[in-house]
């Protein structure tokens, strides 16, 4: 059964759709609502407990969604309010919560509220955006960077000032100093709470709020230390005034406020913060005044090495508290773990594992559409690139297209996903041959053994909600206990390398199976083959 009730988000999976690339149902080559409707079905039948829409707002499309002109719109590509409101009922009536994605820090340059702030110093809305004067040589007003590339600041010549877009040009950041503009967004927050959502996903929650003064940024002497790609400058600063500040705890404690005069309502933060993601996860997800539960970043990069990995979970728990962290291998924004880790070679195992060590975690669990299937890269030449942030990095950083190509129902031309002859990027035919048709119903492929997996960690209630001990183990291996109350399970992966065997560091081990996995337990010593996991309750 699929989590319910005040606290159904804490141990959740969530499934993440990217609704351009899930299923196109009208035949213009781009995903829709009425595509992902058509296919709860089979989300549903993974095991997850709810889904996250990125967004699905009218825009000019900029950012592919993330440049929202209208918060309580839906973008025609997409559909209709009509079409909302059918795929919420769909996924009541299967069991999943609805999560969408809010994008408050920032709205397209299109939206009504910038072209009025932007049409004079003295109209109703002239503070409702960060504006500011240049420097007496006309330059910016300070050093902040975009994430996109070049300064943070662009010139207007209407107001003859310059308005701050910690993304593109065309996403001009909102003041939140400004209470006028924190009142207007609860209340385009309210409008899909009213409509039946279970809860969000904020985008770029810690940019909300910037350092009214525009103090300029100190130099980064550790720029590896970031959110960001090495070759992008934005990684040299330490962002201590461009985000971040104290007062947004304030804004969360709004938005939470909101939130609570809704039943079972849950929302996690995206936290982007370099080494202080942590510190600042625990903060915002502390008590029971603010969001619940933030997206880290830490599983995001890497190679799957298993001490980094430890070291990641355990750099959340020692600073964790009462706070709780939504734990990603990937998403929307980043290249696809498969291919980080070199698991597309063998995909049909190491979907499962990653998935399975990720699903065993403290926290709460994304899994991006696909990656169940065993999913890798998509290698995007620069003819077919849509993204601005790939364009502009190109070709030491190729964006983020290859991970949004569409997702494969079938293995023809079109993959299942549209009847244009033009899906918006194209489908690369290594992922046509890892269609949800291909695997469906095959014992053994990478999708059927998810499956089993989620299926059978909804009856984990210890995996959901317990504590985490880690176990040193031999190189390439992560080990580590759950425990919620006199309940203790043992887990172990083999990420890397070949097969291993080591003694038990807790004793009393008893083999649990139900799992899909082979390791196993003989005089106390586990042995685990390549790609292989083993499950094992401590009896006392």
């Amino acid at each position: 059964m699929a989590a319910s009730g005040k606290d159904w988000w804490r141990g959740a999976v969530i499934y993440q759709i990217y609704p351009r690339s899930f299923a196109d149902s009208n035949g213009d080559g781009i995903g829709d609502l009425p595509g992902i409707t058509a296919h709860l079905d089979y989300v549903a039948g993974l095991g997850v407990d709810a889904i996250w829409l990125s967004p699905f707002f009218k825009s000019p499309m900029k950012d592919f969604g993330y440049d929202v002109e209208d918060y309580c719109a839906v973008d025609p590509m997409f559909g209709t309010l009509a079409d909302f409101d059918e795929l919420v009922a769909h996924a009541h009536r299967l069991g999943l919560k609805v999560m969408i994605d809010q994008v408050l820090s920032h709205t397209a340059d299109t939206h009504p509220w910038f072209r009025e702030s932007r049409a004079s110093r003295t109209n109703p809305k002239a503070d409702w955006y960060v504006w500011a004067d240049p420097k007496p040589d006309g330059t910016p007003p300070n050093n902040w960077l975009s994430i996109f590339g070049g300064s943070g600041w662009q010139w207007d010549t209407r107001r003859c000032q310059y308005y701050l877009h910690n993304f593109l040009v065309e996403q001009p950041d909102l003041n939140f100093h400004n209470p006028d503009v924190r009142a207007a967004l609860l209340k385009t927050v309210k409008f899909w709470l009213d409509r039946g959502v279970d809860g969000f996903r904020h985008d770029t929650l810690n940019y909300y709020l910037h350092d009214a003064l525009l103090r300029d940024n100190p130099p980064n002497i550790t720029p590896g230390m970031s959110d960001v790609p090495a070759i992008n400058p934005y990684g040299w600063q330490l962002h201590l005034h461009d985000k971040t500040q104290p007062g947004t705890l304030a804004i969360l404690e709004d938005l939470r406020r909101l939130f609570d005069r809704y039943k079972d309502i849950a929302a996690v933060g995206e936290v982007g913060a370099g080494a202080e993601s942590n510190s600042i996860i625990a903060e915002y997800t502390s008590g029971e005044k603010r969001f619940h539960m933030c997206y880290g970043f830490d599983l995001l990069s890497g190679d799957g090495d298993a001490g980094a990995l430890r070291a990641a979970v355990e750099g959340f728990e020692s600073v964790a508290g009462d706070g709780w962290i939504c734990w990603a291998l990937s998403n929307h924004d980043v290249i696809r773990a498969a291919s980080r880790w070199h698991g597309t070679e063998h995909a049909d195992d190491f979907a499962p594992l990653s998935l399975a060590m990720l699903l065993s975690l403290r926290g709460s669990q994304c899994i991006y559409q696909g990656e169940e299937l065993g999913l890798g890269e998509a290698d995007v030449p620069f003819e077919a690139l849509q993204d601005p942030y790939g364009k502009t990095f190109w070709p030491e950083f190729k964006g983020r297209d290859g991970c949004r190509t569409p997702m494969p129902w079938t293995q023809g031309v079109r993959a299942g996903f549209t009847s244009s002859r033009h899906p918006w990027l194209p489908i690369p035919e290594e992922h046509r041959a890892r269609s949800v048709a291909r695997q469906q119903g095959k014992p053994g492929s990478a999708l059927e053994r998810v499956r089993v997996f989620l299926h059978w960690r909804q009856r984990q209630r210890v995996l959901r909600e317990g504590t985490i001990k880690f176990h040193d183990a031999p190189k390439g291996v992560l080990a580590f206990t759950r425990s919620l109350g006199e309940e203790h399970l043992f887990c172990a992966f083999n990420l890397k390398g070949k097969a291993v065997s080591f003694a038990a560091p807790v004793a009393g081990l008893v083999p649990v199976e139900g799992h899909g996995f082979a390791g196993t337990l003989v005089k106390n010593t586990v042995r685990l083959a390549e790609r292989q996991a083993f499950f094992g309750r401590v009896k006392r």
